[in-house]
């Protein structure tokens, strides 16, 4: 530090001697003691003493030309910590700041308002949310500040509202705001129920989100009617047109305006009816007042459909209901690739190594393996539910289900050829809404065939898995399924291929061709190994059972993984058995 104070001063002829006076000076502004040498002890214990009783140099004041001196030296706080400068039994000396004067009415007004940190915090982190939603931070400060303006000028928004709003109180506690800003990490597996929706729109880009929507696997119940117009094309809309259960408004202005126009809509309007409005001011008081008002929910900009898909959702999802489970659809891309025979293994490991509740429904009915590779009687449970929808409930589907272990139950197939399996696709959506409600993962055995029902479960699956050998065959048929999938599901990531039997020295087809014409790198490529799959199969065991070291379990152990977004950290090992290692040699 000297050095550097050495450095960054350096006195001319004038100042050496305020120069002098200052380095003569300690850290404190006090005078350096000097060390005594070792033959003169007892003249330093006097010195010593004398130091002590004289702190007269305390009270001296500097003049202007030591402090400047003393100024260039810059001691900053993290330099030296308390115990370096002191020692033990000192106390550091207190620089006493200078106190403002100040007013004793003005402190005893400021005590008597109550003061709660919770409501002030809280109204600044919404505005910060709201400001952060906007693309740009300085046109959403600008929107706040114009419309605060606006409120403070005009007087309460309530000023052009219906009547029962002339009593509108800002400053009541409102929930804590959220302004529909989902991220699309947050998507949620609930569908939105059967009801109708009428969006009127202003911008081409919200009629662009809203047709994607339209579309979505999570809106495939509801109906969905999308005008252009805004509000005042619903006004005139629902003069003589009924009231839909849910509307979705577009407006650009923000203020008394759209309070003016709502109260015309209520008036044409059923009470029961939602409203969501998407808007582009992004104001902390109009949010507060429309949810006052009665309106459902108030999206600043949304960017994708996924956002306003989520928003209705939870318009009509009970938020205490338990979560549904997450369907994954396992196809064949012909057959004979191993489909069926995947979608079982990864059932299992889901169950016993991931420990996650798991029911798998083999629903090739006629020619359905699932009761054979784990040596299960073949049911007629899955038919009878399909048969009468409309009875199944929790209560039944127990009855129904077979337990194989605590963890997985299975919905078997009849495997029976004397009669027709010819249902309706209303049936086996409703088999599955029920089970979808009881386990947290439903495995879902498609067969290789099209029909409406089979092409509806692929399309409104969580979870899609495609099962190809490296044939022309599979590879011509994976391509097409992807297609009209892909075309089918915009919002969702495309489905999982897995490449089956592969022997890289007699496929046709490699797994970077499949990578590069089919658009989809394969999540896992499973060599040809007929003895572990025959002898998983003779002995109606799960693969990681017959062979849990092999590189095809491995595979199937990250499948799992990847489809229910855990790690292999979460699997249950088994504890290693002193005892279980003897009694295997024996």
């Amino acid at each position: 530090m000297k050095n550097a104070a050495e450095t960054s001063y350096q006195p001319t002829e004038d100042e050496e001697g305020v120069a002098d006076s200052a380095a003569s000076l300690g850290a404190d502004g006090g005078p350096v003691a000097t060390v005594p040498a070792e033959d003169s002890d007892q003249s330093f214990e006097e010195d010593l003493d004398a130091f002590g009783d004289d702190d007269a140099w305390l009270s001296e004041e500097l003049s202007d030309e030591e402090l400047a001196a003393l100024g260039e030296e810059d001691f900053g706080d993290d330099i030296f910590s308390d115990e370096e400068l002191f020692a033990e039994g000192d106390v550091a000396p207190v620089a006493e700041e200078p106190v403002e004067q100040v007013d004793e009415e003005a402190v005893e007004g400021t005590a008597e308002e109550s003061f709660d940190f919770d409501d002030v915090f809280g109204e600044a982190q919404e505005e910060i949310n709201v400001a952060e939603e906007s693309d740009n931070v300085s046109e959403a400060a600008e929107a706040v500040g114009e419309d605060v303006a606006e409120e403070q000028t005009e007087g309460a928004l309530v000023a052009a509202t219906t009547a029962g709003a002339a009593s509108a109180n800002f400053d009541e506690p409102v929930s804590e705001l959220d302004v529909a800003e989902f991220g699309e990490e947050e998507i949620d597996h609930r569908p939105v129920p059967r009801i109708s929706i009428h969006a009127f729109c202003e911008a081409p880009e919200t009629t662009t989100l809203l047709e994607k929507a339209s579309v979505d696997r999570r809106l495939s119940k509801a109906h969905l009617t999308i005008h252009m117009g805004g509000i005042n094309k619903a006004i005139d809309h629902f003069q003589s047109a009924s009231t839909p259960n849910l509307i979705i408004l577009e407006t650009m202005v923000g203020g008394a305006e759209i309070f003016a126009k709502l109260g015309e809509l209520a008036e044409v309007c059923d009470p029961s009816t939602k409203v969501i409005i998407i808007g582009r001011v992004n104001d902390i008081i109009l949010y507060r007042e429309l949810i006052r008002q009665g309106v459902s929910e108030y999206i600043v900009r949304p960017r994708s459909p996924l956002q306003i898909i989520k928003t209705i959702a939870d318009l009509y999802v009970d938020p205490s209901a338990p979560p549904i489970g997450k369907t994954m659809a396992f196809v064949g891309a012909r057959g004979g690739v191993g489909s069926s025979t995947l979608a079982h293994n990864v059932g299992w490991c889901s169950a016993e190594e991931f420990h996650s509740d798991t029911v798998i429904l083999d629903l090739d009915l006629p020619f359905g393996t699932v009761s054979l590779d784990f040596d299960e009687e073949a049911s007629a449970g899955l038919v009878e539910a399909l048969g009468s929808p409309e009875r199944l409930d929790d209560v039944l589907l127990d009855r129904l289900l077979q337990k194989h272990t605590d963890r997985l139950s299975l919905f078997t197939a009849p495997s029976m050829l004397d009669r027709d399996f010819d249902l309706d696709d209303q049936a086996f959506e409703t088999v599955l809404d029920v089970v979808r409600g009881t386990a947290p993962t439903i495995v879902v055995d498609v067969p290789h065939i099209w029909t409406s029902w089979a092409k509806r479960i692929l399309m409104t699956a969580d979870e899609i898995v495609i099962t190809a050998t490296p044939d022309l065959a599979s590879f011509r048929n994976t391509k097409n399924l992807i297609d009209i999938l892909g075309a089918a599901r915009p919002n969702d990531s495309s489905p999982t291929l897995i490449i089956n039997q592969f022997d890289p020295k007699t496929s046709a087809v490699q797994a970077a061709q499949f990578a590069e014409h089919v658009g989809i790198k394969p999540a896992q490529v499973i060599n040809w190994d007929p003895q572990l799959f025959g002898a998983a199969a003779t002995n109606a065991s799960p693969i990681t059972e017959v062979n849990g070291k092999s590189k095809t379990a491995q595979s199937i152990r990250d499948l799992s993984a990847q489809l229910l977004g855990r790690n292999e950290a979460n699997i249950a090992k088994p504890k290693f058995s002193l005892a279980g290692m003897f009694k295997k040699k024996r």
